[in-house]
């Protein structure tokens, strides 16, 4: 038994440093953070088209417009995406944010897990394709129908990828909370 104890003792500097290894992360959602920084300056390229577009030439082309707007929203949600990877993922596999309380606290992230962070993710991925499947049929006369079945074959992999995730969750959750009322005593 104390052979035990003293290999025990002699791995804990192992464990602590495989723990320790999460702040590896650290870089990369320092990283997330100015890519966030690179999509406000493409948000703001864009904006100040379209109101070149509209202000500068007076003409307005519906279509035109609506594609940059398009544009727009994209870039919103994958900056939204952003923000649940670095926040989410921050929380869920580095450190604790101790936002509780906080007036700002996204609703989301009092109950985020790795869990809960996959299914987020897949259906902002979802969201993100969706726009770039609309902004592909409102211009649809100008693709070759090659490019556009392509797109939304991947569209269609993506909620499919989506489905599968939510269902492996739900599966997981299920099987959880049978596991603890099994422990229950009688």
């Amino acid at each position: 038994m104390q052979n035990a104890d003293k290999l025990n003792r002699a791995l804990r500097p192992i464990p602590a440093l495989i723990f320790a290894s999460r702040w590896l992360q650290l870089p990369l959602y320092l990283g997330l953070i100015v890519a966030q920084g690179v999509y406000v300056y493409q948000f703001w390229q864009e904006l100040v088209h379209l109101m070149g577009m509209v202000w500068v030439t007076g003409r307005i082309n519906e279509t035109e417009i609506m594609l940059v707007v398009l544009g727009l929203i994209d870039v919103v949600m994958i900056a939204n995406l952003l923000i649940m990877v670095i926040v989410g993922g921050y929380e869920t596999f580095v450190s604790r944010l101790y936002l509780e309380g906080h007036p700002d606290q996204p609703e989301w992230l009092s109950h985020v897990n790795a869990s809960v962070l996959k299914v987020k993710l897949a259906t902002a991925i979802i969201g993100i394709s969706s726009i770039h499947l609309l902004k592909t049929f409102i211009n649809a006369d100008h693709l070759s129908h090659h490019l556009i079945m392509w797109q939304v074959l991947i569209h269609l992999t993506f909620l499919a990828s989506a489905l599968v995730v939510a269902a492996t969750d739900r599966l997981l959750y299920h099987a959880e909370k049978h596991n603890k009322h099994a422990q229950l005593p009688a």
